[in-house]
């Protein structure tokens, strides 16, 4: 237990900080392209990847986490996932060029055709690498994914920003799309050096399909709960209200999305470990979920609170129609914050059944929050969607802990240290920089207010919360010799 506790927080701490590097890159690219191309350019682009994105769920057919869940695995049965992922791929690609037509057809745009068939290949790449991924989770090498992770994201940086510099327009974003599976695939094959045997009979996976195939029909209706919105707005409201709201939402998710990337596998590789072992479950995950909450909630506060400025340094004066969008999408982003680590217990406890059934609910809800909002463009569609997420927050809560080591009390005694202290902390920040800087450029106003709300923040959570012990054991965890934790 102790040897798996430390490569846990070992990995989590090289998540973290290939995280990140990742979103520091990602910033920069928004950044940047939102400087050097119009909301037009990726409106194009959102329409195509609000669909193509569907294919994208098969490409792994949910056999990443099949291969990392199980308690023991053959490379026989490895390999042969492998063809399978490479078979899916395939048809992908296939079915992805040959939608062109009708996507184009259903957007009324002929540009968006050479952008569908541009992306089919990706596919095909993305599979070769997803079995090759997941060996280097369940061996819980989360310092070489992140380094994969972050080389990814920096060649995507470079070729997007120097294909927008000489102007390729929106082909620039398409190009950056398609540069992030071809680096990290092959990086991939070179950290595992394995290479799947040939396909062979009488090698019993069928367990693994249907756990992957139940975790990609989860994502799938997951994936189109929370998409539809984008392929409505690009319908009726055309590329550039969706270019807005596309970009407002990536932005503020930006920041929660890199915690949960950097700690999810994790999560999941480790639990899925101490299924059999209610109480190191529990204890490993209540502790693990008190970080990513102390992360979580003063970013996600702030955001709301300092939407003008964040928008006006990030993306630059000419996208002030985003400002709306952002900070009513902050109750989204909270809410998935908290909810997001309950798929990772349910999965690694092997109950996918119950997190497809959650989702088939979910869907229909925030698809009806989407269709009452969209008479009333992007800021309709975003106050429809924060509000029935925070409606729904509670009966998921407790839907996916019923019968599990974790309960809703447990879940709320995490929750409410960093959400009241984030809040607190969040608001007296706002308020002194209101007060004392506010003629202040944008940039200035938000390291001041960062800075004040971090000192603020830090007392309340550390000091009058009594926190600073359970950040102590963090510590001390990475302290502890390597002999002593095996």
């Amino acid at each position: 237990m102790l040897d798996l506790r430390g490569k846990a927080v070992w990995g989590g701490i090289a998540k973290m900080l290939g995280q990140g590097a990742s979103l520091i890159l990602k910033l920069i690219y928004l950044a940047v392209l939102a400087r050097l191309l119009t909301p037009n350019d990726f409106g194009l682009v959102a329409m195509v990847t609000a669909v193509t994105g569907v294919f994208d769920l098969f490409t792994s057919a949910g056999l990443s986490s099949a291969t990392v869940q199980q308690r023991e695995i053959s490379e026989e049965q490895i390999s042969q996932l492998f063809w399978v992922n490479i078979g899916v791929g395939l048809v992908l690609a296939a079915a992805c060029a040959a939608s062109a037509s009708s996507v184009a057809s259903f957007y009324r745009d002929p540009e968006l055709y050479w952008v569908v068939v541009a992306m089919a290949p990706g596919f095909l790449v993305n599979a070769a690498g997803v079995q090759h991924s997941a060996l280097l989770q369940r061996e819980l090498r989360y310092v070489t994914l992140s380094t994969i992770d972050t080389l990814s994201q920096l060649c995507s940086t470079i070729l997007g920003i120097a294909f927008a510099v000489v102007g390729f327009g929106y082909w620039s974003l398409v190009i950056a799309t398609l540069s992030l599976p071809v680096v990290s695939t092959l990086c991939y094959w070179f950290a595992t050096r394995w290479v799947p045997h040939r396909p062979r009979r009488g090698v019993e996976i069928r367990s693994m399909l249907t756990f992957g195939g139940t975790i990609t029909f989860n994502g799938l209706v997951v994936y189109v709960g929370y998409n539809l919105e984008k392929v409505l707005l690009g319908r009726f409201w055309g590329a550039d209200a969706l270019g807005l709201y596309t970009r407002a939402v990536q932005l503020t998710n930006l920041p929660i999305s890199s915690i949960n990337s950097a700690v999810g596998g994790v999560f999941f590789s480790v639990l899925s470990r101490l299924q059999d072992n209610p109480a190191n479950f529990r204890s490993f995950f209540l502790k693990g979920l008190s970080v990513v909450m102390a992360a979580t909630m003063p970013a996600t506060l702030f955001a709301a609170l300092f939407a003008d400025d964040i928008v006006a340094v990030m993306l630059g004066t000419h996208w002030t129609g985003s400002v709306s969008v952002f900070r009513l999408m902050t109750p989204t982003i909270l809410v998935f914050g908290i909810i997001n680590p309950l798929g990772w217990v349910l999965l690694s406890m092997g109950r996918q059944k119950r997190s497809l059934q959650v989702g088939l609910v979910l869907a229909p809800l925030v698809m009806c929050s989407y269709l009452l909002g969209l008479p009333y463009g992007p800021t309709g569609v975003a106050f429809c969607y924060s509000a029935a997420m925070l409606l729904w927050l509670l009966p998921h809560v407790a839907w996916c802990l019923h019968g599990m080591p974790i309960s809703v009390g447990d879940l709320a005694r995490v929750i409410v240290r960093p959400l009241t202290a984030g809040a607190i902390a969040a608001g007296c920040s706002f308020v002194f920089c209101q007060h004392f800087v506010p003629e202040v450029s944008p940039v200035l106003r938000l390291v001041v207010g960062g800075m004040a709300m971090g000192v603020i923040y830090g007392w309340i959570l550390l000091v009058l919360m009594g926190q600073l012990r359970l950040y102590q054991d963090v510590f001390w965890a990475l302290r502890r010799p390597a002999g002593a934790r095996a």
